[in-house]
């Protein structure tokens, strides 16, 4: 079976494509990091912002109830992709790292205590690691790690045995950035419900690239960022369920949020305003809807295969090339493939895939203690979308041959 995606006319719809740097055709491989944007989404910002403005919500002028229908259909579009029971579950952020952050400081100020655990993987982003880590410390509260192996697979086993009393909140990625081991995380989350644990799942690197059903995962919380979705930077989503979004405390206050305000008192607006203080990233949230209904005009299930043959191919000929170490190989992996060569600094080794037109991620890739694991310090990261080619990863491997040649 051979994928069906025409990915020729894809490519025309991603106006950065036909761009060159260092005077050589642009082959884009840091789609981990952000991802390209199509050109519905660049003319929706660009009709909003030029035909269009003005704030949303509370206006009754023409403008601002246009706003708002679109600001809300954008929330309504979100609730499908991820299949939350109620729109209102769906809350806007600033990213996956505000969202991860509201969490710590709503949900964690309120439900954790001294003595209390919270579960991380070893592959955690800094994202997720550290807002946990300052809410423990101002908890009395413990930070856990869960271990990985070498291949870079999280062990049910040891998940299990971590699992105690003491064990409030599990925060896992679905996929990791570094790595792209896509982690067992249904499986993950029956463990924490049954142990009587809430379950957080990062779902920044796996929303654009397989469907993420949040009530068949049965996820209390779950976040991730417009940018690594086709959309614009800047805006993010937090789901949480109904009853445990309710009972939580606003994160920040100011407009939106309120229900009434007076000097003695202030009461808190319903779902989903109580967590969304202050004026919005209005063309941002009205852009994303385009990004979305752009991803499921091409289908989830035909990305999702596609990517995958993809990324076997990369593999199998970054693999032929003498003294690399590839940075996982998980048997459930999404498109990230992370690298060292023997003898090469990965900047030395960018920088000069740079001057050859292609774009890599370098550095520790905000996953310090994941690095400390595979005992490096940083490492090279290719990473793979829809839009991407096998001749793309050609005139990647070709450009590391070149750079490994120059360098040694």
């Amino acid at each position: 079976m051979k994928s069906t995606l025409d990915v020729a006319k894809i490519r025309k719809d991603f106006p950065q494509l036909s761009t060159t740097v260092n005077d050589k055709p642009l082959v884009y491989l840091d789609n981990a990091a952000t991802t390209l944007k199509p050109q519905v989404v660049i003319d929706e910002m660009t009709k909003h912002l030029s035909q269009d403005v003005a704030n949303v919500h509370r206006g009754v002028h023409t403008l601002s109830e246009m706003g708002t229908r679109a600001f809300e259909e954008t929330r309504v579009t979100v609730q499908h992709l991820i299949n939350a029971a109620h729109v209102h579950e769906v809350i806007y952020t600033k990213g996956t790292t505000d969202g991860i952050n509201l969490l710590a400081n709503s949900f964690g100020e309120q439900y954790l205590k001294a003595g209390d655990e919270i579960l991380l993987s070893q592959m955690e982003h800094h994202s997720n690691i550290v807002p946990w880590q300052m809410i423990a410390e101002k908890k009395g509260a413990k930070v856990v790690m869960i271990p990985i192996n070498d291949a870079g697979e999280i062990s049910l086993d040891e998940y299990k045995k971590l699992l105690t009393p003491k064990t409030k909140i599990v925060s896992v990625v679905h996929t990791s950035n570094t790595l792209g081991t896509t982690n067992p995380v249904k499986e993950m989350a029956a463990l924490a419900h049954a142990n009587g644990s809430k379950f957080a799942l990062d779902a920044a690197q796996s929303i654009a690239h397989q469907k993420v059903d949040v009530q068949d995962l049965d996820c209390d919380f779950m976040v991730f960022s417009a940018h690594k979705i086709y959309g614009p930077n800047g805006l993010g989503i937090l789901y949480g369920k109904e009853d445990l979004l309710n009972a939580m405390p606003p994160y920040q206050g100011g407009g939106a949020m309120i229900s009434e305000v007076t000097f003695e008192k202030t009461t808190y607006n319903i779902l989903p305003n109580k967590f969304e203080a202050g004026t919005p990233a209005i063309a941002e949230v009205i852009a994303f809807k385009s990004a979305i209904d752009y991803l499921l005009s091409i289908g989830l299930d035909a990305v999702n295969f596609y990517e995958t043959e993809l990324l076997e191919y990369a593999t199998s000929e970054l693999k032929k090339i003498s003294g690399v170490r590839l940075i996982g190989e998980a048997k459930e992996k999404s498109g990230v493939l992370s690298f060292v060569i023997d003898g090469v600094h990965p900047h030395d080794l960018g920088t000069l895939l740079d001057k050859q037109g292609v774009a890599i991620r370098t550095g520790h890739h905000c996953t310090q203690p994941l690095m400390k694991r595979f005992g490096i310090t940083a490492c090279a990261r290719a990473s793979f979308t829809f839009y991407n080619t096998k001749e793309d990863v050609d005139t990647f491997i070709a450009a590391i041959k070149k750079a490994k040649e120059f360098l040694l």
